[in-house]
């Protein structure tokens, strides 16, 4: 597959995330953003993550850790709460300087204007 996706769907970038990041195309649901925030963060798309971030929540400026090597991520729940809000547990594991770490997060999202943004998350151990 020329281009594969991070996000773990096994499809290739364009067809997938990249249907998403650097569109005004918006995710259809919790999952898919939170998918393609995945791979914005493997690609090094700061501004992805910025505008997909709710601008309650948004820090002013996103600077990405130099040298993360992302190595997967596994997508365990997405719960749907009502039609403007939804959370989306996941594992993102990655490598640092040789020393690997896990991510486990129940992030949560909610959809305005027709769009849905990461507004923040629980990080569970």
């Amino acid at each position: 597959m020329q281009d594969p996706c991070p996000c773990g769907l096994n499809r290739a970038f364009a067809d997938c995330c990249g249907r998403y990041i650097g569109t005004h195309v918006p995710a259809p649901d919790a999952e898919s953003l939170m998918r393609s925030r995945y791979s914005a963060f493997v690609r090094g798309d700061a501004a992805y993550l910025q505008a997909t971030w709710h601008a309650r929540t948004r820090p002013a400026s996103l600077t990405l850790e130099p040298g993360v090597k992302w190595l997967g991520l596994d997508v365990r729940d997405h719960r749907v709460i009502d039609a403007e809000h939804a959370e989306v547990e996941f594992v993102a594991r990655s490598r640092l300087a040789g020393r690997a770490t896990r991510l486990h997060e129940r992030s949560r999202f909610v959809r305005e204007g027709g769009r849905w943004f990461y507004v923040d998350g629980e990080w569970k151990t």
